[in-house]
């Protein structure tokens, strides 16, 4: 192990094709849902406050649910204040949701990957993680809540 400072996020899968890493202190928490279904809620209530969920796997392979437990998880995302909705929530799909430490040395910086969500992406463990774009999620998760 090098002398360079440890990096703490939450590695998410979004769906077959896209995960997230994202700082621990973005998150408010990881929620279990009771549901053997293949979808996500469009909302939860958490804590009190009616929560929208996102979800970027409807078109994937990868269930939402684990059936043979009847629970999905959906992570709560701290969302700024004024920008509409103060919780948002993504819908976790697969079983890859971790928190790690990356080593500098160990993440390799993907700036062709970057997807329209992310601001940034890398490869670590051979696997491609979108630094996503939370602020502008949230306001246009924001835009499409007040067009509903």
């Amino acid at each position: 192990m090098s002398d360079e400072p440890l990096t703490r996020c939450v590695l998410i899968p979004c769906s077959e094709a896209e995960n997230w890493a994202v700082p621990q202190n973005c998150l408010a928490e990881i929620v279990t849902i009771n549901s053997t279904s293949a979808t996500p809620p469009e909302s939860i209530t958490w804590r009190g406050v009616e929560v929208p969920v996102v979800d970027f796997g409807v078109d994937g392979g990868t269930p939402w649910s684990d059936e043979r437990i009847g629970t999905g998880l959906v992570a709560v995302f701290l969302g700024l204040r004024g920008e509409g909705c103060e919780y948002w929530g993504l819908a976790v799909r697969g079983s890859a949701l971790e928190v790690a430490a990356l080593e500098p040395s160990a993440v390799v910086d993907m700036p062709q990957a970057v997807n329209e969500r992310a601001t940034a992406a890398f490869a670590y463990r051979e696997i491609i993680y979108q630094v996503p774009d939370l602020d502008g999620l949230q306001k246009r998760l924001a835009v499409s809540l007040q067009v509903a």
